[in-house]
């Protein structure tokens, strides 16, 4: 598993983290006015950072599902799409992997396009095909009052995966999202592939070694959105319309407190 660490300014009281994934660029259902606005919003807010997240061409290829006579652009198109819409905001990048729209190019021709796209974006040190372990650290723990300087800064642990797999209905798709939790122990889950917007918290009793002590912790679970507007292969195959409402995650700076907005 591939662990990384960023740092942002310790005046910040608050990071909002946005997901963008499921893009799906190249479809001809793709909603492009729903990309840009998501990049906007990105760019415009000072604490804005991001991870890209899987799915972001839709990389139709002869033995894929996707119809490659109705892509609205080629592969080589696509990529270039993607890595002009996310140049403008790729300082604001934390992490990156690959979906299974995107590896059905590994396949087929051994390329990484997801990690191509990250070297475009001097970014190839946030990228991990496979998941990525983010420790996020901004902040000050203000305790103490007149020495909020010597606080150590908050560290939330985010776990992303694109996902695979999945079901039809909303049950299946929650439990995937709440598997990731067996996988490894973190603040924040981040899975998408399904399409289907959705936040949870849930408990647990995490232990700590060196004090030899345990901590209830709240963990926040959430599922990602896709851009794509109802038609094609997800209505010739009776899938439920998906909402365009993409989850903004806000994490607290001054004490460990995270929750995601619809």
């Amino acid at each position: 598993m591939h662990a990384i660490t960023v740092n942002y300014p310790t005046d910040w009281e608050t990071a909002r983290l946005y997901i963008l994934s499921d893009l799906h660029i190249g479809d001809p259902n793709t909603n492009m006015a729903d990309i840009h606005s998501q990049i906007e919003q990105i760019k415009n807010d000072p604490n804005g950072l991001f991870i890209l997240n899987g799915d972001l061409i839709n990389a139709a290829v002869r033995n894929s599902v996707s119809d490659i006579y109705s892509e609205g652009a080629s592969p080589m198109e696509q990529l270039q799409m993607a890595i002009d819409l996310f140049s403008p905001i790729k300082e604001k990048l934390i992490g990156a992997t690959s979906g299974n729209h995107e590896d059905r190019i590994w396949k087929n021709d051994g390329i990484d396009v997801t990690k191509f796209i990250c070297a475009q974006l001097k970014a190839d040190d946030k990228y991990d095909p496979d998941g990525l372990l983010i420790f996020l650290r901004f902040g000050r723990r203000d305790p103490h009052g007149v020495h909020k300087k010597a606080n150590p800064r908050v560290t939330y642990t985010i776990y992303m995966s694109h996902g695979r797999g999945g079901g039809r209905k909303e049950g299946a798709k929650a439990i995937r999202l709440a598997d990731m939790a067996s996988i490894v122990d973190a603040d924040v889950y981040i899975h998408s592939h399904t399409h289907l917007p959705m936040a949870m918290v849930e408990s647990y009793y995490r232990a700590h070694e060196s004090s030899r002590s345990i901590e209830k912790v709240d963990k926040l679970f959430v599922n990602a959105a896709s851009s794509v507007n109802y038609g094609g292969y997800s209505q010739k195959n009776e899938y439920k319309p998906s909402a365009m409402r993409h989850p903004v995650i806000s994490l607290a700076g001054s004490k460990k407190f995270a929750r995601a907005i619809l």
